[in-house]
């Protein structure tokens, strides 16, 4: 048993629920979310710099020092994957083999490439462990990334402060870092919260039977938490599908599948919500034409969108020449496997079709992704911890049968407080 006088550390996913926390929590309670306590344990001994670009910077750096033309266009060409590897093999606690050998890596060089968008040629797997490489060396001299904030000390020799309870929340979207930060920090009773309805981050490397795991491993009792505090009786009514016994606090509410939608008619304050990212483009740029507000959720997809456009060919090429590019690249990567080259494929046809020429194309993206505006659209997957009075979930239909999206349909229903719409592009007027 835990006193009321012990300390107690409750782990939060993100800076706004943690501040929630600690309005509620007593003062023997320590708040922090994730990537803030592993910034504390790192930042022992060392002065941290934090920088969001890390990788992609690091990376450019290393392409810039390449001085054959034919290798440095090769290896712009599989930028985004680089990233994209380098990001994944954190999150699941992959180490280069032969490099570090002091520290226990979590998952393997094909762990990680089974989980990444496209299964990455022997340049793209040189490149990752390469530039994760020199992530770790720059990492000990304090110049770090939001994703080395858990990376570091879970695996390079943190000292964590333990607790006698440790509180997680969200524990459905643990990472295998996430698992074993949280050995580090316990030393007797555990709480995990969370719901395996909505764990939809495997793309991420997050377990996807996290729960399950988690009550294996401390012999844990399961109290199940029915009650829906945010939605409405007619969305939770929506989501029993996922949920069978989910319970609502407020009657008072909307769930409608519209027939049409003018863009004059979406509620200020809405969010519009899909599983992909080209119909919501195609519906904010049509949005801006009204006279409306927009706002593009996410910081990562736009310059990744803009740059693979940028390597398409000649700034002058014409849309008919642009269009023909981007289905060049589109079957390109599906010989590759890749599991996102639909999307970012039709998300570059919208633009295409706005612009007559490839550098106009690019103008009306950066001016799409520049827009802060009042109805915000998000994919399900960034929508995740948010809520909104308002929801449109746009083409339900784009949600696959298999588990994951599944989870992703039931957590784009319950982003909505009192409002849920599902519409069609097709049905917008």
């Amino acid at each position: 048993s835990v006193s009321r006088e012990q300390p107690v550390l409750y782990l939060a996913f993100n800076k706004a629920v943690a501040e929630e926390a600690e309005t509620k929590f007593s003062s023997t309670t320590t708040v922090r979310t994730l990537n803030a306590l592993g910034h504390r344990v790192w930042m022992v001994g060392r002065s941290i710099s934090l920088d969001s670009k890390k990788v992609p910077d690091l990376l450019r750096q290393m392409i810039k020092e390449v001085p054959d033309k034919s290798t440095k266009s090769a290896m712009w060409d599989c930028f985004w994957q680089v990233v994209e590897g380098v990001n994944m093999a954190k999150a699941m606690g992959y180490v280069p083999e032969g490099k570090f050998t002091h520290v226990k890596r979590l998952s393997t060089k094909e762990q990680v490439h089974v989980h990444l968008e496209e299964k990455p040629d022997e340049l793209t797997s040189d490149l990752i462990d390469a530039v994760l490489t020199l992530s770790i060396q720059t990492a000990y001299e304090g110049f770090i990334d939001f994703n080395d904030q858990l990376y570091m000390p879970t695996l390079f020799g943190g000292t964590f402060p333990r607790y006698p309870l440790v509180m997680g929340d969200e524990a459905q979207d643990f990472s295998p870092l996430n698992h074993a930060m949280l050995d580090k920090l316990g030393r007797g009773r555990v709480i995990a919260v969370g719901d395996p309805w909505q764990s939809i981050y495997a793309f991420r490397g997050a377990k996807t039977k996290s729960m399950q795991e988690l009550t294996e491993r401390f012999k844990a009792k399961t109290f199940t938490l029915s009650l829906c505090f945010r939605c409405a009786k007619p969305i939770v009514e929506a989501a029993r599908w996922r949920a069978p016994a989910l319970r609502w606090m407020n009657e008072n509410g909307t769930y409608e599948i519209l027939k049409t939608l003018e863009p004059k008619a979406i509620v200020e304050g809405a969010a519009i919500i899909c599983r992909n990212n080209a119909p919501l483009f195609k519906l904010a740029m049509r949005l801006l034409q009204a006279g409306r507000s927009v706002s593009i959720a996410g910081s990562e997809v736009g310059p990744k969108i803009i740059s693979i456009m940028r390597r398409l060919g000649n700034d002058d090429m014409s849309m008919a020449q642009t269009l023909s590019a981007i289905e060049n690249w589109r079957n390109e990567k599906l010989e590759k496997e890749s599991k996102s080259a639909n999307d970012i494929a039709d998300c570059m046809k919208v633009f295409a079709g706005f612009g007559k020429t490839l550098s106009l194309a690019i103008a009306h993206a950066e001016h799409l992704f520049a827009q802060r505006g009042t109805i915000t659209l998000t994919t399900g997957h960034k929508a995740k911890g948010m809520e909104w009075d308002t929801v449109y979930h746009l083409d339900r239909w784009l949600c696959r049968d298999d588990e994951q999206d599944q989870n992703l349909a039931y957590v784009i229903t319950t982003r909505a407080r009192f409002n849920l719409f599902e519409i069609d592009s097709v049905r917008i007027r």
